[in-house]
Order: C-alpha cells, then sequence, then structure tokens
C-alpha cells in the first residue's frame, strides 16, 4: 500500500509543489497535485486518497478549513500540514481541525517521506482490524473499528486520532495511563509537540462526554491521565 499510495498535495507554491510532486513520484506514490483549497476540496471528492498533504496558507480555502472540510468527508484519511507558520497556536488549531501530522517549512524530502510512510503504515494497519470492538462507560459505547462513539442524544463518528485516545484511556479505566504510553501508542513520539496536542484531544474528549456528569478524565499532574465514573 505504501508503494503505490494515491496522495493529494495541494500547495499554492509551485516551485515547492514541483519538488515534492516530483520527489514523492520517485518515491512510487501517485501524487495528485492542486493549487487552492477549492480545487482541492473538489478533487477529494473525486477520487478516494489514502494521503493528504496540505500547506495552510492556501488560496481560496486556507488548509484549516480545507481539513475541516476533508474530515466532514471522510474521518479516516491521514491529515499531514505543511507550514511556514510554526506557532504552537497553529499546530493546535491544525491537530484540532483533524491533522495526524505537522511538518514545518523548510523540510528534507526523506523528513518527509518519512512522515508519510508513518501515517500509511498507522492507517494501514488499523484497516486490518476485522472485528468491532466495543468498550463503554458510563451511558457512552465506543466502537473502536468504526471510530463511533455511541451514547447520550447522538451518535459521534469519531476522528481515528480520537477514537485512538479514547480507547487507551477506556481500557485503563480506572487506572492511571501515563502519558508518555498514549503518545506513543498513537503518534509513535514523545515530544513537546505531540504532548500539547494530546492534551488538545483529552479536552475534546472531555466536551463529547460531558453529557454523562458521573464520567470524569482526570489529569494526573507529571504522571498521565485516568478516565472512571463517579459513584
Amino acid at each position: 500500500m505504501t508503494d503505490k499510495a494515491m496522495i493529494l498535495y495541494v500547495e499554492d507554491d509551485p516551485n515547492l509543489g514541483f519538488v515534492v510532486q516530483d520527489g514523492l513520484r520517485r518515491a512510487g506514490y501517485t501524487v495528485h497535485l492542486m493549487r487552492d483549497g477549492k480545487t482541492g476540496l473538489q478533487q477529494f471528492n473525486e477520487q478516494e486518497y489514502d494521503l493528504c498533504i496540505l500547506d495552510v496558507m492556501l488560496p481560496e480555502k486556507d488548509g484549516f478549513s480545507l481539513a475541516e472540510d476533508i474530515r466532514r468527508i471522510n474521518q479516516d484519511v491521514p491529515i499531514l500540514f505543511l507550514t511556514a507558520r510554526s506557532s504552537m497556536e497553529d499546530k493546535e488549531m491544525g491537530y484540532g481541525k483533524g491533522a495526524d501530522d505537522y511538518l514545518t517549512k523548510p523540510f528534507e524530502q526523506q523528513e518527509l517521506q518519512l512522515k508519510i510512510r508513518a501515517l500509511l503504515r498507522r492507517r494501514m494497519g488499523e484497516g486490518e482490524e476485522k472485528e468491532s470492538e466495543l468498550i463503554s462507560i458510563g451511558i457512552f459505547t465506543l466502537d473502536n473499528s468504526l471510530h463511533l462513539l455511541d451514547g447520550g442524544s447522538e451518535s459521534r463518528k469519531l476522528t481515528r486520532t480520537e477514537a485512538k485516545v479514547l480507547d487507551a484511556l477506556l481500557k485503563q479505566k480506572g487506572k492511571v495511563i501515563e502519558r508518555e504510553f498514549i503518545l506513543n501508542l498513537v503518534w509513535g513520539k514523545d515530544d513537546y509537540h505531540t504532548g500539547r496536542s494530546l492534551d488538545v484531544y483529552i479536552s475534546k474528549l472531555r466536551k463529547y462526554l460531558m453529557e454523562d456528569e458521573r464520567i470524569r478524565i482526570e489529569n494526573i499532574h507529571g504522571v498521565g491521565f485516568r478516565i472512571y465514573e463517579d459513584e
């Protein structure tokens, strides 16, 4: 899958776009290059992709908005941002819109291809899951294979990352799970940026579960998290 993956690449810089597209094609990928967010979304609707690479500063529709639209259509396709905007606020916004990883310009082609291979391996491994695995807490049930959180007033389709974080917490329900374990399980690394993005996802999960007032996701300072139900 990784050698023949279909990649949607949205980049308005023609020089960078050509260089990246050429490098990825030489590496064996099929790459469709779009110049703005609007045509990028149109192309995504016309073709099934294994990975999306998005610039943030795009004409017509910026990368954050494009990622948000893609997530409404497909919760599972990996999204990688390439951007000159390296502030933590921008990265948190990107992860909040459903991004799986971030690469700051300028970058090396080798680093980009390493990230692509990691994202595709992660997706391929998850695609091999055959049976639904249901885990419950309070009024909610998580179907990890479908990334579906059921219960309360509505069913919610989670992103792949949201489902993996919640699944990790629920499998250790009532116990403390270390931050390092979650970060390596979900992102494959433990650093400052992934740590901050984990905090963003924990906040989102708290909001999703707040309809059941008994459910708590406790932050154990300097250690990790614990999900449990109040008696």
